[in-house]
């Protein structure tokens, strides 16, 4: 929310986004948020129940699809267009840190087995990020429900390896 707080409260960012990208998002900053913290509260919910790699897998997906690439997203922007992105300051300050150590106590506590799958689930969420900027909304519950065959598939082979 904060991160939203300084895209659309202190900057706008839409004004932004429309000088540099098509607009393919009818969807308002609200809602965008609204559908984003519900999905991110209901994968952390289930995750609490389940505590299982695959659960563990869809949440590290969702962080690096929203947080990561997005504050890679507002930097690499700002820098490329050499005119700030609203977003690029939570991104670097709030979004990086907070992943870092998200992140690592996921290796941790094995739930990521390798800095390899890290980089695997940069690539997934650059590409589904990059999706959304290109397409718009749907690409989210497309997401969404590749998580859940995700989800089934790899939890069903994780019980049945133990």
């Amino acid at each position: 929310m904060i991160h939203h707080f300084e895209e659309h409260i202190i900057f706008n960012f839409r004004q932004w986004r429309l000088s540099y990208f098509l607009d393919n998002n009818p969807l308002s900053t609200e809602e965008v948020l609204i559908r984003l913290l519900t999905v991110l509260l209901i994968m952390i919910f289930l995750h609490s129940i389940k505590r299982n790699k695959p659960s563990a897998h869809i949440i590290l997906f969702f962080l690096m699809t929203t947080q990561i690439v997005n504050a890679f997203f507002h930097v690499f922007f700002s820098f490329y267009f050499l005119d700030f992105s609203p977003g690029a300051i939570t991104g670097v300050l709030l979004y990086l840190p907070v992943n870092y150590f998200i992140f690592k106590a996921a290796l941790r506590q094995g739930l990521i087995g390798s800095k390899k799958e890290i980089g695997y689930l940069f690539i997934l969420g650059a590409c589904t990020f990059t999706l959304f900027e290109l397409i718009g909304p749907q690409v989210m519950l497309s997401a969404l429900i590749l998580s859940v065959i995700y989800y089934l598939i790899t939890s069903k082979r994780e019980a049945f390896n133990t």
